[in-house]
């Protein structure tokens, strides 16, 4: 079995100096207008000792924007702004994928200043956040055929400003119900043309936005998320097996950087699709916002099942130098959750590093 901490190579031409991924995390700390901030960069830069860090969800477009306070890249003024954040990382040694995530039916017109867009005309499930607070999600408005390729274009556009503001790569966030995990849906995606109704229309679109966005910057610098079975904002998969291996399938053909599971069904299912799956999987091997957070039983026992990386999230909040604590057997800190969306560097960037008493 491999290491937790020995080297893997990605995509081709990129080194990474051991098997641990910090997954991406919402931390809504971007200016009003989508830009990164130094406290933006300092953050990332202070987890640089990943093998690989993968970015907050960053919007493809305006209209993609699913919460405020989330970063963008789709100006020249947010491209711009992520410089200071992948000089930082790289200056300390990391590696950095931005994760592109268009919210799709995940947001509301308070926050974007348009009505969402989705798949078909069926709300999501629970509250969104907006700048007067939470609020139900709005019926979206669902696509037309015709305007589907302008926002698979959205993720190709936002990968070529993400390699150009210093990037090493970028992850398509096809999970957790966002637009792609809802046209790959059974209950939110009830079209009749050929993006909708089985599996083959189904995951067209994904399919779509990762070869638009593989040939925009290259499959060695493309990656996608997804989690099979997940029930996020009511997004329903009636066939999480069949619709996943066949998507993964798809994307085989198409040799990207990596696919990164989340633990959202069976571990049956998931080894099925580590068995279908060609390439490098990355695994975040604990359900998101479960009660557990992955720890180093959990990522051993998915290198031991096949996983090539292993994807941690909130242990990386209050952990700065989580890696180490890792190899050293070091007690982990506890995030405190009420600093998750609230803003300022409190919470954020005020994390120290294990210290060590005589």
């Amino acid at each position: 079995m491999p290491s937790l901490f020995s080297s893997f190579r990605l995509g081709g031409g990129l080194t990474l100096p051991n098997r641990i991924v910090m997954a991406p995390m919402s931390r809504v700390r971007a200016t009003a207008d989508g830009l990164a901030t130094p406290s933006m960069a300092t953050y990332y830069a202070q987890r640089a000792t990943a093998g690989l860090i993968v970015t907050e969800g960053v919007q493809p477009s305006r209209i993609g924007q699913s919460n405020p306070g989330t970063p963008g890249l789709h100006t020249d003024e947010q491209t711009e702004s992520w410089r200071q954040v992948t000089d930082a990382v790289h200056v300390n040694g990391g590696r950095v994928f931005a994760q592109i995530m268009h919210g799709g039916r995940v947001s509301h017109p308070e926050t974007t200043g348009f009505q969402p867009v989705g798949p078909s005309a069926v709300a999501g499930e629970g509250n969104v956040f907006t700048p007067s607070g939470p609020q139900p999600m709005p019926v979206p408005r669902a696509l037309a055929t015709h305007e589907i390729p302008e926002h698979v274009r959205s993720y190709a556009d936002a990968a070529r400003r993400a390699v150009d503001a210093g990037f090493d790569g970028v992850e398509l966030h096809g999970a957790n119900g966002y637009l792609i995990s809802q046209f790959l849906s059974s209950n939110a995606n009830l079209r009749e043309d050929r993006y909708g109704g089985s599996v083959t229309n189904r995951i067209r679109f994904a399919v779509e936005v990762a070869a638009a966005t593989a040939e925009a910057v290259g499959a060695a610098r493309t990656g996608i998320r997804l989690s099979p079975g997940g029930g996020f904002w009511g997004v329903t998969e009636d066939d999480p097996a069949e619709l996943n291996t066949a998507l993964l399938t798809e994307l085989a053909r198409l040799d990207l950087a990596y696919v990164h599971l989340e633990a959202t069904t069976d571990e049956e299912t998931l080894l099925l699709l580590r068995k279908t799956w060609p390439g490098t999987l990355i695994v975040n091997p604990t359900m998101p916002l479960g009660p557990t957070q992955t720890g180093r039983a959990e990522a051993d026992h998915w290198l031991d099942l096949g996983a090539d990386l292993i994807a941690f999230g909130r242990a990386f909040l209050a952990n700065p130098d989580l890696v180490e604590r890792l190899r050293t057997d070091l007690p982990l800190a506890t995030a405190d959750e009420s600093t998750y969306y609230q803003g300022g560097d409190a919470g954020y960037i005020t994390y120290p590093a294990y210290q060590h008493t005589a």
